[in-house]
């Protein structure tokens, strides 16, 4: 009989420790539906990087960490995309996600570097963090930027409003650039 309780107690505890991890993702990303009529640029930005950590911890890759130079240059782009009505990595005068990138100066002293972008807008739940990170997954380009398992940091860009005229809906605008350097 004690014998069976300490059991029970064994496989209770198992059970406790091997929800905890998934409860606290839940706790971690629980803004991950938030939309831009119901939350902050920053809870949405921290709700992306929670979404696709997520994502990449169940594959046992290392957690991306937010860098404020490749942030820069995502936010950057996306308000870009976002004024002047366009939705491309290459902006109208031609630059691309790297030179933006340089320009923030992220490849300053690289000697190797390995770097990619994604780009989702979306109306109303399409604009969510979870709705964007699902669309990305299920796009071989953008999910293995995700995936990637040398890319080590992050920056997420985000604007309120949708690179294309005539949305009425609140929409999102995201760039996120994606970098390693040694």
């Amino acid at each position: 009989m004690v014998r069976r309780c300490l059991l029970l107690l064994v496989f209770a505890l198992l059970a406790a420790a091997c929800t905890a991890p998934s409860a606290m993702a839940a706790r971690a990303c629980e803004s991950a539906n938030a939309t831009p009529a119901s939350a902050a640029k920053r809870t949405m930005v921290r709700a992306t990087l929670c979404v696709l950590n997520h994502r990449r911890e169940a594959r046992g890759l290392r957690r991306l960490k937010l860098n404020r130079r490749l942030s820069r240059a995502a936010r950057r782009h996306a308000r870009d995309m976002a004024r002047r009505n366009y939705f491309s990595h290459d902006t109208l005068g031609g630059g691309t996600f790297v030179d933006r990138i340089r320009r923030a100066g992220y490849l300053r002293d690289a000697n190797r570097w390995s770097v990619g972008e994604n780009l989702a807008w979306g109306t109303q739940y399409r604009s969510a963090p979870r709705s964007v990170a699902q669309m990305w997954m299920q796009s071989p380009g953008h999910r293995a930027n995700i995936l990637n398992p040398s890319f080590r940091e992050i920056g997420i860009g985000l604007s309120y409003d949708a690179p294309v005229r005539g949305t009425s809906a609140v929409a999102a605008t995201y760039a996120t650039t994606f970098g390693s350097k040694n």
